[in-house]
């Protein structure tokens, strides 16, 4: 560290990244600090070229982003006046390589002021203190692994990028992540459409207790001890001819209690998958509205707080002040017994938890959601009002519920008929008392009172409904993020950046919650999972974020992992550039005719997929949407079906005539009726089923048309 200048009397300065929190910090720190804002990074790789001098041991070629001169030039300028300049960038990996960033381009080793790298959780007085109180050099271990991931996402995108450019389209773009994240959507797609629905029932008895207003329902369970699946109407008329006439005898009522622990706080992660559940929030929203809590509300007379802890974080630590903090408002708000037994709710994890940092949690419980609502936008309190919420229920005491289960045997021999009733209520709510989720709001089965072995049934009907199986649902952002998070890919704080390019790019839609691949994702899916299979591998994907967590660590060089992915990359990018053909998405001539001008009209590939345009442009810039016929008429109007794309990329079948028809299905029909019903056939992998779902037919693809 340098020594400090002799003269007059300096200020300390303090470097934070966001301008929001300038005003909050200066008020804690007072009158013997500067605070001032760096608006994220100055430095970084330039998008003109790759930026990396790969003959020269893959050393970053770093240059000032644009804009940012002025921002620099002030900066020098204060830190002219400080004896000791503190850098207090996000206490992440991004914010250390940011303060080293700043530490070269304002040029710190040589201004004469003793430099310190700070690091706080929480916007709040007590914690940027306490900083304070320990500063400590710039931990190269990770700022490297910021760097060696820099590096790698950039050697993909622009070794990449370009080849999809000639091969597909220009604009297109690869990453490390997102195109992992793409195929796992593609693959989720191709389950889907393969998945062949099976046939089956449940069977209900409604049974009379007496003194009981509505009657008992019990579901089928099997023979004795062993589950019976009904397979088919028939064997369903089958086991209510043999239950005829039955007696319905209750041959076990077992009471019991359970238990349902109080949930951990957020992280990152689990942040974003609840508030796309709960809120409907993009991932992108809910970081930025959390962005907003963390950096500081404005209060009425508390001034500027910092509501949230930092938002970045994979942890679901709690510090012993937040503890006894939640401890004295629970005690004092719900009582004794609503206090949870364990010291913390925060559990283990096999993989490597990237910093040292607490969960998202609220700075001060006692800033309720009620308390701080005038001050909040809607967005901002209901995403305050959830963490909040989250951060109690997991201080709290679980909840406790009565459970009933009765066993109802009908029919005679060995192996009666079984039927099964499960019942339960709430004898103590705990965390609920605060939050719930979806699972807990769902009403249980209504406990009927009394009831016991020597209660007499009696029967009333049967309830007999068909079923069929359900492929795995579509991706939504919150279970994407679940399954990235789970299978290690990326990190949370790339998901939502991640999810957002993928959609920007028009690689997916979304729609309802729900993605979808539109032509244009799968086209690119294709050209990666064939020319560059590893980039989409999950495991390799999740491999190489365990190499830099061992970079964070100080086990693992950076540019040895750098050197090590490289030459396989630049080798498939090379037998792709030769051996992988142009795909065919446009100027595909075909045999509409330009009304305007008499051209045949060609196909083109724009962000939702196929249009067909003339091509006389730009003197004729005649446009129409692109249907591809099917061969299959429309079971409504008689006219074609033909292959269209909902206005965000979708994929459907429909008539030719809409919006005179408006006959649509999902699946690709075939020319062909069902032999049971008569309804339309439709393809679903090598297999043919009935549209109609109270049918349920299925026959093999003929072999012919298989390819």
């Amino acid at each position: 560290m340098a020594t400090k200048k002799t003269g007059a009397k300096k200020k300390g300065l303090l470097i934070v990244e966001s301008p929001t929190k300038v005003k909050a910090i200066k008020k804690f720190l007072g009158s013997s600090y500067e605070v001032a804002a760096s608006n994220g990074h100055v430095r970084d790789l330039p998008k003109s070229q790759m930026g990396i001098d790969i003959e020269h041991g893959f050393e970053p070629k770093y240059i000032t982003i644009r804009g940012k001169g002025d921002i620099l030039a002030e900066l020098r300028k204060q830190v002219r006046k400080a004896d000791h300049v503190y850098l207090a960038t996000d206490p992440d990996r991004e914010g250390e390589a940011i303060s080293w960033h700043l530490m070269a381009a304002l040029k710190l080793g040589d201004s004469g002021a003793q430099v310190s790298r700070v690091t706080f959780n929480e916007i709040t007085k007590n914690a940027v203190r306490e900083a304070m109180k320990h500063p400590r050099d710039i931990d190269m271990n990770l700022v490297d692994a910021q760097q060696a991931r820099r590096v790698l996402d950039r050697m993909v995108g622009y070794e990449i990028s370009p080849l999809l450019w000639e091969k597909i389209k220009r604009g297109l773009s690869a990453g490390r992540v997102q195109s992992a994240a793409l195929r796992m959507i593609c693959d989720r797609e191709a389950e889907i459409d393969a998945f062949i629905p099976q046939e089956y029932w449940t069977l209900d008895v409604l049974l009379e207790v007496r003194g009981e207003k509505h009657p008992l329902v019990a579901h089928y369970y099997g023979r004795g001890g062993d589950k019976v699946t009904i397979a088919s109407k028939q064997e369903m008329e089958a086991i209510e001819r043999e239950l005829k006439g039955a007696d319905y005898v209750i041959s076990e009522v077992r009471k019991g209690e359970r238990t349902k622990k109080s949930p951990l706080p957020f992280t990152t992660s689990t942040l974003q998958q609840e508030a796309s559940k709960s809120l409907n929030f993009s991932t992108q929203k809910t970081m930025r509205t959390a962005q907003q809590l963390y950096e500081g509300i404005e209060l009425g007379s508390q001034g500027t707080v910092g509501l949230i802890t930092y938002l970045r974080t994979d942890s679901t630590r709690v510090s012993e002040e937040a503890v006894a903090a939640a401890n004295t408002y629970i005690r004092e708000n719900f009582g004794e017994q609503y206090l949870t037994e364990a010291g913390s709710n925060a559990k283990g994890d096999a993989r490597k938890i990237q910093d040292a940092h607490e969960c998202i949690r609220p700075t001060d419980v006692n800033n309720t959601p009620v308390r701080v609502k005038e001050f909040l936008s809607r967005d901002q309190f209901r995403l305050y009002q959830l963490i909040w919420r989250r951060f109690m229920a997991s201080r709290m005491a679980p909840a406790r519920y009565e459970t009933t289960q009765i066993k109802i045997d009908a029919g005679k021999g060995e192996k009666p008929h079984r039927f099964t009733v499960s019942a339960s209520r709430t004898i103590f709510d705990g965390f609920l008392n605060v939050y719930t989720d979806e699972e807990d709001q769902i009403e249980k089965n209504t406990l009927l009172g009394g009831i016991s072995q020597e209660t007499v049934l009696r029967f009333q009907d049967f309830d007999g409904k068909q079923h069929f199986t359900e492929p795995r649902p579509h991706y939504t952002e919150a279970s994407l993020v679940h399954d990235l998070e789970a299978m290690g890919i990326g990190r949370p704080s790339t998901y939502a950046p991640t999810i957002t390019t993928i959609l920007a790019r028009h690689y997916i839609t979304k729609e309802n919650r729900n993605l979808y691949v539109t032509e244009l994702g799968e086209a690119v899916n294709r050209m990666m999972v064939e020319a560059f299979p590893q980039i989409v591998d999950a495991q390799f994907t999740s491999n190489m974020e365990l190499m830099l967590d061992s970079v964070a660590e100080g086990k693992v060089r950076w540019k040895t992992v750098v050197e090590n992915f490289y030459p396989d990359l630049d080798q498939a990018v090379k037998t792709a550039q030769e051996q992988i053909e142009k795909v065919q998405v446009q100027d595909e001539v075909t045999d509409v005719v330009c009304e305007n001008c008499g051209r045949n009209m060609v196909i083109k590939y724009g962000p939702h997929g196929k249009f067909l345009a003339c091509p006389g442009f730009p003197e004729c810039r005649n446009t129409k949407p692109y249907f591809e016929k099917t061969g299959v008429a429309c079971p409504k109007c008689g006219k074609d079906i033909v292959q269209k794309r909902t206005r965000k990329g979708r994929l459907y079948y429909g008539c030719i005539d809409n919006p005179t028809c408006d006959f649509m299905i999902w699946q690709r029909p075939v020319a062909k009726a069902c032999p049971r019903c008569g309804s339309l056939m439709l393809q679903k992998n090598n297999k043919i089923m009935c549209s109609n779902n109270e049918c349920g037919y299925v026959e093999d693809k003929p072999r012919d048309e298989e390819g």
